[in-house]
């Protein structure tokens, strides 16, 4: 009498030789070191695709939330009539706001202290539609800028290295000659700290100062003209092609530019580190998967007698087969569940859990001064996590073939010939 297939018999003998105690516990110790391995792999690829999401999303927010969406500029002499090209610039419906710039370089000078750093020349009212600089003033206020006043706002860093706070007074020289009784000097002028910004980006904490747009001017003397325009649009994900339309729409030399020319190969490099980190964080997975290969090996050998039984009652190989492709995914769903929980809840408390670290050790994991960003963002995507589950699975079915294939291949006679 043969066995009924319609019973579904492979289902149940799998799961009960995953869950039954084996006589040989090494085989046991092997399955647990799989299940925990494909976790820690799991767990390992969701924390740091998360991370690596984090940090894209957290640069793109702080570039952008100093730099521009989009900027129209002149040639070396400068834009004139700006107010007239923001207006037209206005006209299309995806640009929200605009706002005038004038940007050169200099070194900012406390003492014997002395920095090189980028001057940007702003309206206060304007840049505050633009960026999001106001938002992170340490001190001070970016409406202390005033024209005439020879104000300054110095990033959080630069004013660290100069020791200097609201109410100092540092030098301001630029590359440009004055011819004096004395002889041809630089160009320079006194300016009073207003404020201090703190935007998290060494880059501009360090490299960046603000004056008011009128002060820039007489600095550079470039009378009404500036540097050029910038552009807060609606979309940043549409700034080339908003980007595109400016330009057909703009008159005369004026060159614009967008986001992702100025910092292309930044992002793309995050993306590119992005997808180099999965695919080698994948071979841990892999490498945890396979070792259920073993697993089901060493069970095949162990009961080859139980599989000669099955066969002279009448299981197919295909049947043979099903039972133990079972047994190895049942390892492999189950690994797959502890690292996606494992993976999720660290992924959720990465910024709680990093401090506690870095007080437990002593040590700063990202200095500001080597890297953009100072903290650990992080940021978990439903998409990552199917991603990876769903591979995981795979590699976990996958690497039950063999061992299933090689079940099925045994011969009854062969296996109770010594039983």
């Amino acid at each position: 009498m043969g066995i009924v297939i319609g019973d579904r018999y492979e289902l149940l003998l799998g799961l009960r030789y995953t869950r039954a105690k084996r006589r040989n516990h090494f085989i046991s110790f092997i399955s647990l070191a799989s299940m925990l391995g494909i976790g820690l792999g799991v767990a390992t690829l969701i924390v740091v695709l998360s991370v690596m999401n984090g940090f894209e999303s957290e640069l793109r927010s702080r570039i952008l939330g100093m730099a521009s969406h989009a900027t129209i500029s002149g040639n070396s002499e400068g834009l004139p009539d700006w107010s007239g090209v923001a207006a037209m610039a206005s006209q299309n419906p995806d640009v929200a706001a605009t706002a005038p710039y004038i940007e050169g370089e200099a070194l900012v000078k406390v003492g014997s202290e002395i920095s090189g750093t980028v001057i940007r020349g702003v309206l206060p009212g304007e840049e505050a539609k633009v960026s999001e600089i106001g938002k992170h003033m340490a001190s001070g206020a970016l409406g202390d800028l005033k024209g005439g006043d020879y104000n300054i706002v110095l990033g959080y860093e630069l004013a660290q290295q100069l020791n200097v706070a609201i109410g100092d007074k540092v030098d301001l020289m630029i590359p440009q000659l004055s011819v004096t009784p004395a002889g041809v000097l630089p160009r320079f002028r006194r300016f009073n700290v207003v404020g201090v910004f703190r935007i998290g980006m060494y880059e501009f904490d360090r490299g960046l100062v603000l004056v008011h747009l009128d002060d820039a001017a007489a600095l550079y003397r470039m009378g009404s003209n500036v540097t050029g325009v910038r552009l807060k649009l609606n979309d940043l994900f549409q700034a080339p092609r908003v980007a595109r339309e400016i330009a057909q729409m703009t008159p005369g030399a004026y060159f614009v530019s967008d986001w992702t020319r100025s910092h292309a190969n930044f992002f793309r490099a995050v993306a590119t580190e992005k997808t180099v980190m999965f695919l080698i964080l994948s071979l841990l997975v892999g490498i945890a998967a396979f070792n259920i290969v073993s697993t089901l090996v060493m069970v095949v050998q162990d009961k080859q007698a139980d599989i000669a039984i099955l066969r002279t009652l009448g299981a197919t190989p295909r049947s043979i087969m099903a039972v133990f492709m079972v047994q190895g995914s049942v390892i492999g769903v189950i690994g797959t569940i502890i690292g996606v929980s494992l993976g999720v809840l660290l992924a959720l408390n990465v910024q709680t859990l990093v401090p506690l670290l870095e007080a437990a050790t002593g040590r700063q994991f990202l200095s500001p001064d080597i890297y953009y960003i100072s903290d650990l963002p992080s940021d978990l995507k439903l998409a990552d996590v199917l991603q990876i589950s769903l591979l995981s699975l795979a590699l976990g079915l996958v690497s039950t073939l063999y061992p299933a294939w090689r079940a099925s291949r045994v011969q009854p006679a062969e296996a109770l010939r010594y039983e």
